[in-house]
Parts: structure tokens; C-alpha cells; sequence
């Protein structure tokens, strides 16, 4: 493998810089002259004024909204880590392709647009209408056997994510959401966060798809040998990604790297999406800035994972489904923010006098 992708992936991380403190005191002065007792919206209105901060724009609209969901299959499910085989990470490909997914009905609701992305699973698509191919591989290896990828897969799928962001910015989007579709993803999530935090398998490993609590301790048990076979080092975060990860946290990954890069924010899912969201900030920790936490999701490790990112939920309704259902939800409520700071008026615009002094 030449070194060109990683310079690559480097130019991409340099361009991302701290949230200029200029245009969150401007949001932040045009919300105290809100014609409201000040604060009285909470964390509504800290939606808005980052939101305009990453886009630069004191007084931003939101409306063009997209979610991408990324699917792709893991060789780790042979060792029985999931409720379900393999072959249900396509028939969910196709099921979104017929709109009849969580995800195609919370997108329709969120008036957000749902991208597909096969960027490894192990099945052939013919072209559809609404998927986007771009495989790296026909998923990852079995990390309880060894690396699930090489360096180079990792790369190339982060930057299958990085392509789409530019993509995105040339389409004119406003916010992005991630979502995810891969049968035994979870085992990849929690072995990332294990490596990250220096923590056991134990501490952050879930049913997932609601396995038994036999099928629970085996789950941990091959995420434990996975961490103690491969060794992945938490001070290079391309290593974790590599030897314990998937190709669709890799594209999640490269998404959110591009999308900060291109100051578009983004509304990460749940426990695979915040994996992807983990390592971005791993690699450049400004990233987080960008970023928004659509909820808080039943899997265990995932209030680690958030509490590493220093990111608040803005949801805590037992979610686990994945697809970037939670995504949307969280793109609909930063909506609600920005709309705050802009289409509410002032104390001045409203007509009441001495408001402001009031509050």
C-alpha cells in the first residue's frame, strides 16, 4: 500500500479548524434579544447557535436534509453474535429500497432525504434506483480470527464517506444524518469503544439484536479474545478501525470527517453511528464541535462513547434500531432550533418595551 491515502485523509482533517467564537456570540446575542425570558427554550436554542456556528451564518436555514445509511455485512457473525444470519443485512437493503423501513418512514417525517449506501455487503446488487454501490469489499473478515480489515480497506471506505460529504456539499445540503444497516455491528462498536476507553468487553456489550444472555456472554467472550488477538492500538485510531471495526463505521467515519470539513453538521445515530463518530474525533478531535448526538441508545457502551465525545443526547427513548431512525428524529429537533433563532422575533421586532430588561 502506497502512503497517498493516508496524506489524502490528512488534508482532509487539516482543513478542520475550532467553531470561529464570533459566530456563537452572534447566534448567542440574537437569542437574548428573543422576545422570551432568556434561556427559557434550553437546549433548543444551544442547537441553533451551533448549528450556526458550523455553517458560518448567524442566521442559517436548514432545507435540504439528508441521512445516509450505510450497510454491510461482518464476518464476525459466525461466531453466533447475532439474533439473526447474515442475509438479513440485504433483504434490509431492499426492504429500504421499497420505503417500508423505520428509517423510510422518521425520514419522511424529518422531511429528509435517505441516501443507501452498499459499501460492504456480501450480495451483488443490480443497480436500484436510491442505492449507491461503492463497495470496498464483501464484508469485513472474522476479527476473532484476525484483522476484520487491512489498513487499505479502512481507508478506502472512509473514504467512500469523505466522497459523499463532498457530494453532499455540491448538492447543497444543509445537515446530514448517519445511519447504519449491518448484521452483528454492534460486536465492532463495542470492541472499538473497549480499545478507545481501555475498558473490558463486559462493560460495553448489548444483546444487540436481542440475543439470550448465553448468547450474550459468548458475544463479549469473542470480543474479548477479538481485542486480546488483535491488539488494536488506541493511540492510532486507523489501527482500532482496522483490526476491530466494519466498513460501514469506516464510511460513517469518512462522512463526518468530509461533512466537517465542508461545515455541514451532522446528527449521528446511535452506538455503530457514534463508533464511526469516535474515531473521526480520534483522528481530529474538533470534529466534535460538528457534531450533534440524535439520542441516547439502550446499548451500554454508548453512554461511554458519547461521554468520550463530551456529547449530550438530545433523545433518550430505548432506541436501538439503528438505519439512522434516531438520526432523523434529531435532524427534526435542529430544525426546531435554528427556526428558533431565526423566525422568532425580538423584544424590538414584537413591540415590547423594556422586554429584555425583564428577564
Amino acid at each position: 500500500m502506497t502512503k497517498e491515502p493516508i496524506v489524502e485523509l490528512q488534508k482532509v482533517l487539516d482543513l478542520i479548524q475550532p467553531l470561529d467564537p464570533e459566530y456563537l456570540k452572534k447566534a448567542q446575542n440574537q437569542l437574548d434579544n428573543l422576545a422570551i425570558p432568556r434561556g427559557s427554550l434550553g437546549r433548543l436554542m444551544d442547537l441553533g447557535r451551533q448549528y450556526a456556528a458550523v455553517r458560518q451564518n448567524a442566521m442559517p436555514k436548514i432545507q435540504k436534509k439528508r441521512i445516509y445509511t450505510f450497510a454491510a455485512d461482518h464476518g464476525v457473525v459466525e461466531e453466533g453474535v447475532s439474533a439473526f444470519p447474515k442475509q438479513v443485512t440485504r433483504e434490509m437493503v431492499f426492504n429500504f429500497m421499497r420505503g417500508g423501513a423505520g428509517i423510510n418512514v422518521l425520514g419522511r417525517h424529518a422531511g429528509a432525504e435517505v441516501v443507501v449506501v452498499d459499501i460492504g455487503v456480501d450480495f451483488v446488487f443490480k443497480p436500484i434506483e436510491g442505492l449507491r454501490i461503492m463497495k470496498v469489499a464483501h464484508g469485513t473478515r472474522n476479527m476473532a480470527k484476525g484483522p476484520a480489515m487491512t489498513r487499505d480497506e479502512a481507508l478506502k471506505a472512509i473514504d467512500v464517506g469523505i466522497s459523499l460529504a463532498r457530494e453532499a456539499a455540491r448538492d447543497g445540503v444543509d445537515i446530514i444524518g448517519t445511519g447504519d444497516m449491518g448484521i452483528g455491528n454492534t460486536a465492532p462498536s463495542s470492541a472499538i469503544i473497549a480499545a478507545f476507553a481501555k475498558c473490558s468487553a463486559a462493560e460495553v456489550t448489548s444483546r444487540g439484536t436481542g440475543i439470550t444472555a448465553e448468547a450474550l456472554q459468548k458475544k463479549i467472550e469473542v470480543i474479548t479474545a477479538a481485542l486480546v488477538l488483535n491488539k488494536p492500538n488506541p493511540h492510532d485510531p486507523l489501527d482500532v478501525l482496522a483490526k476491530v471495526g466494519g466498513l460501514e463505521i469506516a464510511g460513517i467515519c469518512g462522512l463526518i470527517i468530509g461533512a466537517a470539513a465542508e461545515r455541514i453538521p451532522v446528527v449521528i445515530d446511535g452506538f455503530i453511528s457514534t463508533a464511526g463518530a469516535v474515531v473521526a474525533c480520534e483522528l481530529n478531535h474538533f470534529i466534535q464541535e460538528y457534531l450533534f448526538a440524535a439520542h441516547l441508545s439502550v446499548e451500554k457502551g454508548h453512554r461511554i462513547m458519547l461521554d468520550r465525545l463530551d456529547l449530550q443526547p438530545l433523545l433518550d427513548l430505548g432506541l436501538r434500531l439503528g438505519e439512522g431512525t434516531g438520526a432523523a428524529l434529531g435532524i427534526w429537533l435542529v430544525e426546531a432550533g435554528v427556526k428558533i433563532l431565526t423566525e422568532m422575533l425580538t423584544f424590538d421586532e414584537a413591540g415590547v418595551t423594556e422586554g429584555a430588561s425583564k428577564f
